[in-house]
């Protein structure tokens, strides 16, 4: 039987375009993998630098650092992260972001690079902002230059669909390279960019964050990000997540609008040569009493994952707090950075707090149980990502299996709070317009 002209042609497999996703695909994984490891040493070498400190998940906080050295190197940071900012904004062409390039927008190269190592620096130095979005940036502008020269040279034959992909999956590969989590890069290049579960879009995004997560370990090893006691999730937990994960919810979706807002307003032109200091200077003030405040919230989230003292339930509360309002103040105050590590420290705050409310109730149960469910609630709830959040936390920490279960039930709450708490505030937004 003969078939039309038409389908002849769809069965026909255009192999030169296999070959360029696969190849290109291959290649932009091994560059991004050695990518984040080197910001990965950058981060050790300006932390060193600065305050004599090596962040590990045995130290996370800066607190054996002398307070003066604390106040220096953040103060300090913010006025040389300041600098950066406001030179590289000043003058066109302008910095394009992640959805900016996954739109089509092109993202200028050496600013790109500058605005990535102005991230890190500061982070390093102890600014309070996340640093994964800059090797998220940086994989992305990667991409789009390795794309863009083969095309021009006629040697990649590539789809606009199969461009988008390239860069989605980038930016999920820079952010495994960095934190060792292969699934989470993926999920993060599928979910919350590409938001379609193509098996395509699994199968390049994962195979590019696993590559670039070897190649990342080869800096920071398999050691977990986050250390937590080796225990199994019991059932009774259950009952924890259903009062966390709305709780999450609620608290992510105002961290969300909250971050989102600090940046929508953030400073600009002249003005950021005043308000970086200042942050900075602020920040060293208050690690003066609390250096877990430093950094991109590692520190605060460890500390609440090996928390068993109640009587410090209010200190955590205050901390929590404090840890907000000064990633705020830095995204308001011209700063760029990542929301995800500082949403869990907020989460595992969450979470220790309302474990006090447990106490005794539910056998065996220990704090850091509770920290955990509120780190991946609210980071499911402030990034609208519930997969994601999940499996980053899980990975991330290197817990057992037996989370999941409970994660998933807290994180279908915290979402779907979240959710309608936004949709809420979008109608009241559309009825006063």
């Amino acid at each position: 039987m003969d078939y039309p002209q038409s389908k002849q042609e769809e069965a026909v497999v255009d192999w030169r375009h296999v070959f360029s996703l696969l190849l290109t695909a291959l290649f932009l994984a091994v560059v991004i993998g050695i990518s984040a490891m080197l910001l990965s040493y950058f981060l050790d070498i300006v932390a060193d630098s600065f305050m004599h400190f090596h962040e590990s998940y045995h130290t996370a906080s800066p607190k054996a650092v002398p307070a003066w050295r604390r106040l220096l190197s953040v103060t300090v940071g913010g006025v040389i992260a300041g600098l950066v900012w406001y030179a590289i904004r000043r003058k066109e062409p302008k910095i394009v972001g992640i959805n900016g390039a996954l739109k089509g927008q092109q993202m200028p190269a050496w600013k790109t690079v500058l605005n990535v190592l102005a991230q890190i620096f500061y982070v390093g130095t102890g600014g309070s902002v996340g640093r994964e979005l800059a090797p998220r940036q940086l994989g992305v502008m990667i991409s789009q230059q390795v794309q863009d020269f083969g095309q021009k040279k006629g040697f990649l034959k590539l789809t606009e669909e199969d461009r988008k992909l390239l860069l989605a999956a980038a930016a999920g590969a820079g952010f495994a390279g960095v934190y060792i989590a292969p699934i989470t890069g993926m999920l993060f290049s599928v979910e919350l960019l590409l938001k379609k579960n193509s098996i395509k879009n699994i199968a390049i995004s994962l195979m590019m964050s696993t590559i670039a997560c070897l190649i990342g370990s080869l800096a920071k090893g398999f050691t977990p990000y986050y250390w937590v006691a080796s225990a199994d999730f019991s059932r009774w937990l259950l009952l924890a997540a259903l009062v966390i994960g709305p709780l999450a919810g609620l608290a992510g979706a105002l961290a969300k609008q909250g971050f989102a807002w600090a940046q929508k307003k953030q400073a600009s032109g002249r003005i950021l040569l005043l308000t970086m200091p200042l942050v900075g200077l602020l920040t060293g003030l208050v690690a003066w009493i609390m250096p877990e405040v430093m950094g991109n919230g590692r520190a605060v989230a460890q500390l609440a994952f090996h928390q068993e003292n109640e009587q410090l339930i209010f200190f955590f509360i205050v901390l929590g707090l404090v840890k907000f309002g000064l990633t705020f103040l830095t995204l308001y105050g011209g700063g760029t950075g990542g929301t995800l590590t500082p949403s869990i420290a907020l989460g595992a705050v969450l979470g220790l707090v309302v474990s006090v409310l447990f106490a005794g109730v539910l056998p065996g149960i220990q704090p850091w149980h509770f920290a955990l469910i509120g780190a991946v609630a609210l980071l499911a709830a402030s990034q609208q990502a519930p997969l994601m959040a999940m499996f980053m936390v899980f990975e991330i920490a290197h817990l057992h299996s037996s989370a999941l279960i409970i994660f998933a039930v807290a994180v279908a709450l915290s979402s779907a709070t979240a959710k309608f708490y936004l949709q809420i505030q979008e109608r009241r937004a559309a009825l006063k317009e």
